[in-house]
């Protein structure tokens, strides 16, 4: 998992889970981590995929996320 990469970063928890939710549904391995401050309610939430997977996981949400 050291060599995961990043691939969608958000302060909303529910749009991380739809994007985690689309990027599974497509094949991809996908983990979520919680990279805020609880005490504080500052930072983001993060989706991790390994590394063979980056550009096909950002053509996705790219392609496939709106949140308006």
């Amino acid at each position: 998992m050291s060599e995961w990469q990043s691939v969608y970063k958000d302060q909303q928890e529910y749009r991380v889970d739809i994007v985690k939710i689309i990027l599974d549904e497509a094949g991809m391995m996908s983990v979520k981590i919680n990279k805020t401050a609880s005490a504080y309610g500052l930072g983001n939430f993060e989706i991790f995929v390994a590394p063979d997977n980056v550009l096909r996981a950002i053509r996705v949400i790219k392609e496939e996320v709106k949140f308006e």
